[in-house]
């Protein structure tokens, strides 16, 4: 059985799957509602977990958050199979220009405190008056 993290970090990996985006694991835990964990591990377990249970998900869209891959490992060649260049980066590799292919969710602006402070007499006035009109 999933985890309640997995299952947030499948729905997160078939927004990147939707968009044509990688994102980090950072990024994708925070989406998902929770850290990533020391070193990603909380995400490394989250992602084993996609792999055997939604193998039809891109698990290999979320990249750690240093961008390094391992050299020949299954996740680099997804992405070049898929259109991400990658180069060597000392002993692993990277994508070229990372910063153009990840998603990064921006939060909602919350509301201002004073135009709600505003809507609220207007709404009690607004009742009294129905009150008033169902009484006559």
């Amino acid at each position: 059985m999933a985890s309640s993290r997995a299952e947030e970090v499948a729905e997160v990996l078939f927004e990147l799957k939707r968009a044509g985006k990688v994102s980090t694991y950072s990024h994708i835990a925070k989406r998902a509602g929770f850290s990533a964990g020391s070193n990603g591990k909380v995400m490394d377990s989250c992602l084993k977990v996609v792999r055997r249970d939604w193998p039809h998900l891109h698990w290999w869209r979320a990249v750690k958050d240093d961008g390094l891959l391992e050299t020949g490992s299954e996740q680099a060649k997804k992405l070049a199979e898929n259109g991400y260049d990658v180069e060597a980066a000392g002993d692993k590799v990277k994508i070229i220009s990372m910063q153009t292919h990840v998603m990064v969710w921006l939060e909602p602006e919350p509301a201002p405190v004073a135009a709600a402070a505003e809507a609220e007499p207007a709404d009690a006035e607004e009742a009294e008056e129905v009150e008033t009109t169902e009484e006559a």
